[in-house]
């Protein structure tokens, strides 16, 4: 098996891609829904009131932040999933039958977008650490960059899908549709052979919720990677406002809006498939893809048309999925396997937990000075988080640090908190974590190995 699909050789691996695609597929339909639900039919283009409804989806990761990820490091996972995507299931079928009945009104979907958000508060770092339970570390970072190639591929599909129903019969079956997909991932976590789950490590002592924060305290490349995704989460990942607002802007329907979402994904697709190539994820890649995103948002703004803008965002795609999917991989690759699941968990709640905070301001823009505008202060975000990354890289000397001094570092999975295993070491977090160094080199011998 290639390179690029290495992770497919894993039995439970493959079972979770099939039902996750299936389900994304549904997720994909839904999101591009609820944005048109509420902008054309609640609303009257409205843009302000969609980026409260964004805002309050993705408050609960923030507030809930601590909380859901001790959980997702102290409960079984599979089983927190089970619950989590069962609970997803109901309220999307609710929404829908609600819409059918013509009885849904903007307070009450206010309601259903905070009660989204807080089970994919505790959804979300539970099924991003138990990729780690499906594959080696080895193949943790494969398996991240998949798991995204699965999420844009269904991008590709679902929008457009959730267009043309929306056109024939109406945005209510979306949701309805939506509810069945998550039969798909229910499926497949019955189907995962538990016996094949990567065994847990577990902290010494009592799990507690405050250590994520600490570690990452005490890792500054994660303070960096922690701050860019924060900015891009917050003003440039607001697409369901810009998209939607660009296609009335252009003329478009409903199906014109979900074409844009899927045209989006065809680079989005490509990141993530070569993502999915390289051997690790790597901090460099993750500021040169904010770059590229801050560039191509910049150009999409300026776009005199509707198959012009279009085009743009196939380069957008590509630029933000490599971003945060190396990003996540990252993250899953470098981090403490004990404490993997709250560090995640502070991970998605600053890339999600910054629309609350993005997505009004956004809105509001958009709704007073034009969507042109909202996306270049996107744009102008994107820019101070690639120079957030690249003044740090440079400072850091990672630049023009020689192979022969690079103090290498990694974690040993089987091994517990705080012990090094002395072979096997990693560039990308070399002189940034407080990890002991191996018992058999002193500080001394290890600064004069650098200096040499």
């Amino acid at each position: 098996m290639s390179a690029m699909f290495r992770s497919f050789s894993v039995f439970n691996y493959r079972v979770w891609f099939i039902g996750a695609l299936v389900s994304n597929v549904g997720a994909w339909m839904q999101t591009t829904a609820l944005s048109w639900v509420v902008l054309t039919e609640l609303t009257n283009n409205d843009a302000a009131a969609m980026g409260v409804t964004m805002a309050l989806q993705f408050a609960p990761p923030l507030l809930l932040v601590g909380v859901t990820g001790w959980v997702a490091d102290k409960f079984d996972r599979r089983r927190l999933l089970l619950l989590t995507q069962s609970s997803l299931l109901l309220i999307g079928a609710v929404i829908g039958i609600l819409l059918l009945a013509g009885v849904m009104t903007l307070p009450l979907m206010y309601v259903f977008a905070l009660a989204l958000g807080l089970v994919t508060a505790f959804d979300n770092p539970t099924r991003q650490a138990f990729v780690s339970d499906l594959v080696s570390r080895e193949n943790a970072s494969n398996a991240v960059a998949l798991n995204a190639a699965s999420f844009n591929g269904a991008r590709m599909i679902g929008p457009a899908v959730a267009g043309i129903v929306i056109v024939a019969v109406g945005t209510g079956w979306v949701f309805l549709v939506n509810a069945v997909t998550f039969l798909a991932m229910i499926a497949a976590l019955s189907l995962i052979r538990t016996r094949d789950l990567i065994p847990r490590v577990k902290a010494p002592g009592a799990a507690r919720l405050a250590d994520g924060f600490r570690y990452v305290g005490k890792r500054p490349d994660l303070m960096v990677a922690f701050a860019m995704v924060f900015l891009l989460g917050a003003f440039g990942l607001n697409f369901p406002i810009f998209a939607s607002t660009m296609a009335l802007e252009f003329g478009q329907d409903a199906d014109g809006y979900g074409l844009l979402s899927s045209i989006l994904a065809i680079g989005s697709l490509a990141g993530a498939l070569l993502a999915a190539r390289r051997d690790r994820a790597r901090l460099r890649v993750v500021v040169t893809g904010t770059g590229i995103f801050a560039v191509a948002a910049t150009v999409s703004a300026f776009m005199p048309n509707y198959w012009a803008y279009a085009a743009t965002l196939m380069l957008t795609g590509f630029a933000i999925v490599t971003t945060l999917t190396t990003a996540n991989g990252y993250v899953q690759t470098t981090t403490d396997p004990a404490l993997r699941g709250r560090v995640l968990a502070l991970y998605m709640a600053i890339l999600l937990g910054g629309t609350p905070i993005g997505a009004p301001i956004i809105g509001w823009v958009a709704s007073e000075f034009g969507p042109r505008v909202a996306i270049l202060v996107g744009a102008a975000a994107a820019i101070v988080a690639f120079s957030i990354g690249a003044i740090w890289m440079l400072s850091s000397g990672r630049f023009h640090r020689h192979s022969e001094r690079r103090f290498l570092l990694t974690i040993d999975e089987t091994l517990p908190i705080g012990v090094v295993a002395p072979e096997e070491f990693s560039d990308e977090i070399a002189g940034t974590t407080s990890i002991p160094l191996p018992a058999q080199e002193s500080p001394a011998t290890v600064a004069s190995r650098r200096a040499g």
